[in-house]
Order: structure tokens, then C-alpha cells, then sequence
């Protein structure tokens, strides 16, 4: 993965939902998904630019390809794992910079199959995450640091090494081109149903080196096979032409993302920690309620949330990712309805309150208010007297009592107003916060 910063700005409006083609119905009914970057650099287990940002050379970088053996891989425990938190599809790193492939590519020998384990990792994935009924997608880098015809660039790890830079015009660029269509067409071929392609990423000239965009992948011409072989699978935006899904990287918007002044597909993507790859040492870890309302605030704005996982080199999920998966898991057990399938508030709604977020569910038109922070005994809700029908917690489906417009309150020494206006609906809340990671009241709004 790289940063995405310089992705299109959110602009302010809430929009209306975006016109998708049929094939993108089931990405924003499913609006969780799991992201697994696995390769080569779990050995290292120090972050999966590691090749580059050490300089590494693909002799040296090559101790990592004799000695990887990832003798626990259990890719159902992973699937399991996934589908009880709730997550509706995956999206799997089939071949990242290093140019090391899980599948066994008739392209190359640098691959899953020639490495101790001998066996393809890709195909038992796939098939373990469709047993559970969750959806597979594709992780494809354009770059490729082994590949011998990989011209150098800003990101290349040998992209300082004079005698490296030396043999740069001798390298046959339209042969890699021909590589990473051909690797693209095997997935897309021997892989099943792809719903994801995830490519990763154009590259921006920079400190003399030249970049890398739609004319040197041949995008138009890349995506026309995509299509002709799986016209269902959503592409991403890296590609330097315009894909189905736009990716912002590590950051939350501030809106529901538009382009060109229309709301687009979007998914953010993010990691439990600031690394995609297994990193042993890294401690930035978000914890879950962190993580949780990250997706809430995502879903809020219209997108998807992808949640990355780095396996190690032994084949298992990092101890502190299947702690916190769990306990996502046992949030959406009983607040999934406010995720799945739900969008945006609709615009004519009046705002959301203070440290809260609306999600939205068309079909049922039903509002699910998630708490951030709760409140004491009272929470106000301006402008929404006379809509809502019904109020409840959903975590137990308990009534939450609602008082409209104004009110005068009798005390001994008189009568006092709350100085509540006729459009306010107070909902009367327990003292005590529930036990939810992030209470959600679910508003059944009048028809």
C-alpha cells in the first residue's frame, strides 16, 4: 500500500446516493471487508516496504524466498475469523511490490510453490473465505521490484545503486507490461469469481526519476481484458483512469467523497497499526472501540471499510488482530443492522448531534444514532419532533422513552420551561451506558 493523500477532496453537501452500475450493489450492502497483506516480507517482520526503504537488493532480499514456510497457514480459521466480525468480503495481496506471488503463476518462478511450503497459497484462501459466504478479491501491485524489465523510479529500492541505474535503458519495459497483464489474466482466468481488483499504485515523477501512469501500465488496454474476462469485478482508482471504487489511504474523510462534484464509491482502508505487512515490534495499535468507530464514521459517509491483517511468516493472524477481530465480532452480533446495508443520513435530515453518527438503512427507513460519547440521562435531538415513530437500544432492544417540543416542568416553587424548542425530541437514556463498545439507538422514522 502507499499514501493516497493526494486523493480528490471531499467537498461539503451532503449528497444523494450516487447512480451505481448493478454490479456494485452488493459493495455497498456489504460495507466491511477484510484486507490481508501477506508475502515475503512477514519474514522480516519490519514493515512491507522494508525491500525499499532498506535498499535491498532481490540477491539479498532473496534469503527471505528460500526460507519461507509458513508450515500453521489455516486460511478457514482466517475466514471464520472474518465472517464472525462481520465482514462481508476480502480483498487479498496475490502479489505486492516485492513481486513475490502467492499463486502458482506460470510466469514466473518466484512464487509460493518454489519456496519450502511448495504449495499454492491463493487458491485454498479463496475457497476458505466462499465456504463462509464472503466475498474474494485481488490485490495486484503494478510495481514489481524483482522483476528483471521493472525499470527504476522514486520507489524502486535499487533506485540509488549507480551500477543498478547503469543497466537501466537495457531493460525491456514492454516486456514487465506484458507480465502484469498476463499474471492478471491468469487470476482472472484460474481464480474463480474475482468481485475486488485492488491495484496498486501510479507512481508521481519525482527526484529526477520518472513516473509511471496510464500510458506505461497500458490502463485502458488493461482494463478493456478486465472486463472482457470478469465484467462483474470492481476495479479501484490507481490505475491512472478512472475505476469504480475510489481508495483513500489511512485517513477519514470529512464527507462522503465527491469528484468532479458527484458522490463516488468509495472505501477507506486501514490498519490496526501503522503497518500493513506483519511488523513484530510496531505498538501503534488502534484498539477496538478505535477501530469501530472508524468503520461507524465511514458508513456515516456513505463508503466501505477495509480493516487490514498482516499474517506472519508461520501462517497465523498477529495475536493482537484476532483479539480485536473477536471483539468486533461480538459488537456486530447485535449492531450489524446498523452497518450493513446502510449509508448516509438523508439530506433533508436535520444534523446529527454531538459526538454522534447517523447511519442510514433505505430499505427499512430505519436511523441508527451510534453514541460516541454518552450522554447524561437526556439526549436532543433538534429538529426531529414528529418524525420518529418508535425509539430503541439496539443492543437488547429496550424502549428509549421520547419527549416532543416544548415543555413546562411543575416545582414546588412554580413553573419553570426547559427553554426547549416544539422541533426538539428528547430521548430519555439510562444513566448507566450500556455495555456496547458504542451504544446505537435505532429510530424507526414515521412513514
Amino acid at each position: 500500500m502507499t499514501s493516497n493523500k493526494d486523493q480528490a477532496g471531499v467537498q461539503s453537501g451532503q449528497p444523494a446516493a450516487p447512480a451505481h452500475a448493478e454490479r456494485s450493489e452488493w459493495f455497498t450492502e456489504a460495507r466491511f471487508g477484510l484486507y490481508i497483506h501477506w508475502g515475503l516480507y512477514a519474514l522480516g517482520a519490519r514493515h512491507e516496504w522494508m525491500q525499499s526503504r532498506e535498499f535491498r537488493s532481490s540477491e539479498d532480499y532473496g534469503k527471505y524466498f528460500r526460507h519461507f514456510d509458513p508450515d500453521l497457514y489455516d486460511p478457514a480459521k482466517w475466514a471464520k475469523l472474518a465472517s464472525a466480525a462481520g465482514m462481508k468480503y476480502m480483498v487479498v495481496t496475490a502479489k505486492h511490490h516485492e513481486g513475490f506471488c502467492l499463486w502458482d503463476s506460470e510466469l514466473t518462478d518466484y512464487k509460493a510453490t518454489n519456496t519450502p511450503y511448495g504449495k499454492d497459497l491463493l487458491r485454498p484462501m479463496l475457497e476458505a473465505f466462499r465456504a463462509e459466504g464472503v466475498r474474494t478479491g485481488l490485490y495486484y501491485s503494478l510495481l514489481d521490484w524483482h522483476h528483471p524489465d521493472y525499470t527504476l523510479d522514486v520507489k524502486h529500492p535499487m533506485r540509488y545503486n549507480k551500477d543498478y541505474a547503469a543497466l537501466d535503458a537495457q531493460r525491456n519495459w514492454s516486456n514487465y507490461v506484458d507480465y502484469m497483464h498476463g499474471q492478471t489474466r491468469e487470476l482472472l482466468t484460474d481464480y474463480g469469481d474475482v468481485d475486488v481488483l485492488f491495484l496498486d499504485f501510479s507512481i508521481p515523477a519525482e527526484e529526477g526519476f520518472p513516473g509511471k501512469g496510464k500510458e506505461e501500465w497500458q490502463s485502458e488496454r488493461y482494463v478493456e481484458m478486465v472486463r472482457s474476462l470478469q465484467p462483474n469485478t470492481l476495479i479501484n482508482d490507481r490505475l491512472g483512469v478512472p475505476g469504480d471504487i475510489t481508495t483513500p489511504e489511512q485517513y477519514q474523510p470529512r464527507e462522503w467523497i465527491k469528484i468532479d462534484g458527484k458522490p463516488v464509491l468509495w472505501e477507506a482502508c486501514h490498519t490496526f497499526s501503522g503497518s500493513w505487512g506483519y511488523y513484530r515490534d510496531e505498538e501503534s495499535w488502534k484498539s477496538t472501540e478505535q477501530v469501530l468507530r472508524m468503520l461507524i464514521d465511514t458508513v456515516s459517509k456513505g463508503g466501505n471499510f477495509l480493516l487490514n491483517v498482516g499474517p506472519n511468516a508461520r501462517g497465523e493472524l498477529d495475536e493482537r488482530a484476532v483479539e480485536r477481530l473477536e471483539e468486533i465480532g461480538v459488537w456486530m452480533r447485535k449492531h450489524s443492522r446498523s452497518i450493513h446495508g446502510c449509508t448516509a443520513a438523508p439530506a433533508e435530515l436535520p444534523p446529527c448531534p454531538e459526538d454522534c453518527r447517523f447511519t442510514y438503512d433505505p430499505k427499512r427507513h430505519r436511523l441508527y444514532l451510534h453514541l460516541f460519547a454518552w450522554p447524561f440521562k437526556q439526549l436532543h435531538l433538534a429538529g426531529f419532533s414528529g418524525l420518529v415513530d418508535y425509539a430503541q437500544l439496539l443492543d437488547d432492544a429496550s424502549e428509549i422513552r421520547m419527549v416532543e417540543g416544548e415543555r413546562k416542568l411543575t416545582m414546588e416553587a412554580g413553573a419553570f420551561d426547559e427553554g426547549r424548542p416544539a422541533n426538539m425530541l428528547t430521548l430519555q437514556l439510562p444513566v448507566k451506558k450500556p455495555k456496547a463498545a458504542i451504544p446505537v439507538i435505532e429510530l424507526m422514522l414515521k412513514k
